[in-house]
């Protein structure tokens, strides 16, 4: 085969190019070039790092703790391990990690579960997303997506030939949604509202008077509620609150936990779908036939973790303490902001540009001079405003690492003489 020839057939359509799905692209999957916001900032680190080998990043980028899981809880699931009636498939779950999400539930917010059939577990809080479109979703059906937010539902509305319908946060109204702006035709083809609270990225909580008009709502124009609790552990300007305290939120709808944000169990997968029973049962119909379960010993050591309120104090403690130290820094350097109501998210405008006279007509072009000249990461969104978000994840193992950390980001953001 000549060269020439070689080159054809790597370059040429495989067979089946025509035969992807219409949801990821059809024939024109894999033949995009547009890139990932998450991976134009890869590529910015590394520049970075290879035009400044000596100068450390300051990555506030991150969005997983920084921690392992307590020592308590991997000690368990070092025992559990080796137990030999924990190796089979878990299918729809061990009630033991059932017994304690509906534990959790009622000691922290007064929500009373039964664990057999208003909770089931899930592997991590995404394929939750995934699937609760599948109960819901025909072609033509909404779902009403806060934007900025998590994609995954709206991806999976599309995927079953649904529609989405953004409904913008903005700072002017808290960072909550206008409910009252939605069209009524839309309302009459709603089938799922998804919320999150505290919210990521913004680090908005939402008001038991907004959870209200929610149920109202829900009842009023007929739609299911998913309210995404991943950062609940992590609220600081009160009480955590859950949707399901509300008077009526069962009927409505299901909320979704994490073990991730609130108990360092980044990587474990671990997450609960709670709520209206019919609801919770349709999630796990669909669970059945997408995974066999998570590792039953990573579940009984999710269970001990939930039973453990020290662990989502401590790591409350730790972000609220970095938060402060990270608002008191920003300021200082001219950023709008102040400790958010919740989540390890610091959500601050993004400047327009520099003293010396460079323009940002994006938050992302804020986010790549950032790196690329001071080696400080930040993640841009741009989608209700330009905003930049700051994590508190970063690694830094002694409160003195952290004031180190603050006092280097100080001086380099003095340096880059940012305009608003």
């Amino acid at each position: 085969m000549s060269t020439a020839t070689e080159k054809d057939s790597q370059t040429a359509d495989p067979y089946f190019q025509s035969l992807f799905a219409d949801r990821i692209g059809g024939a024109d999957y894999g033949k995009g070039t547009e890139i990932y916001k998450f991976e134009k900032i890869k590529r910015a680190k590394r520049k970075a790092m290879a035009d400044f080998p000596d100068r450390h990043l300051l990555d506030f980028g991150i969005g997983e703790n920084d921690a392992m899981a307590d020592d308590k809880v991997r000690q368990l699931m070092a025992a559990e391990v080796d137990k030999v009636e924990n190796r089979g498939y878990a299918d729809n779950g061990v009630i033991e990690y059932k017994e304690a999400a509906a534990r959790f539930m009622d000691r922290n917010f007064g929500v009373k579960l039964d664990a057999a059939t208003q909770v089931n577990h899930c592997i991590g809080s995404k394929p939750a997303y995934a699937m609760l479109p599948a109960c819901f979703i025909n072609p033509g059906d909404v779902t009403l997506m806060t934007v900025p937010g998590y994609p995954v539902a709206g991806t999976h509305t599309r995927y079953y030939g649904g529609e989405v319908f953004k409904l913008p946060l903005l700072s002017e109204n808290n960072f909550l949604p206008d409910l009252d702006a939605v069209p009524d035709d839309i309302y009459r083809r709603t089938k799922i509202l998804v919320l999150n609270y505290p919210n990521s990225p913004t680090g908005a909580t939402a008001t038991s008077e907004f959870f209200e008009k929610v149920v109202a709502l829900a009842k009023e124009k007929e739609f299911v509620v998913v309210q995404d609790a991943a950062h609940i552990m992590l609220t600081f300007d009160g009480k955590p609150t859950s949707f399901l305290e509300t008077p009526g939120a069962m009927d409505v709808g299901v909320e979704v936990h994490s073990m991730s944000k609130g108990y360092d169990m980044i990587g474990w997968r671990m997450g609960f779908v709670c709520g209206h029973e019919r609801i919770v049962a349709a999630f796990s119909d669909v669970k059945d036939n997408s995974d066999s379960g998570q590792f039953i010993a990573t579940q009984k050591a999710a269970a001990a973790a939930l039973d453990d309120d020290s662990i989502p104090t401590r790591i409350r403690e730790k972000y609220l303490r970095r938060m402060r130290k990270l608002v008191a820094v920003l300021k200082d350097c001219g950023f709008e902001c102040e400790v958010p109501g919740g989540t390890y998210f610091l959500y601050a405008k993004s400047p327009s540009g520099t003293k010396s006279g460079e323009t940002f007509a994006a938050a992302e072009d804020a986010t790549r001079h950032l790196i690329e000249n001071f080696g400080i990461v930040t993640v841009p969104w741009d989608d209700a405003g330009s905003f930049l978000r700051f994590s508190v994840t970063y690694v830094a193992e002694t409160e003195a690492a952290e004031d180190a950390l603050m006092e280097e980001t100080k001086k380099r953001l003095g340096d880059a003489g940012l305009v608003w």
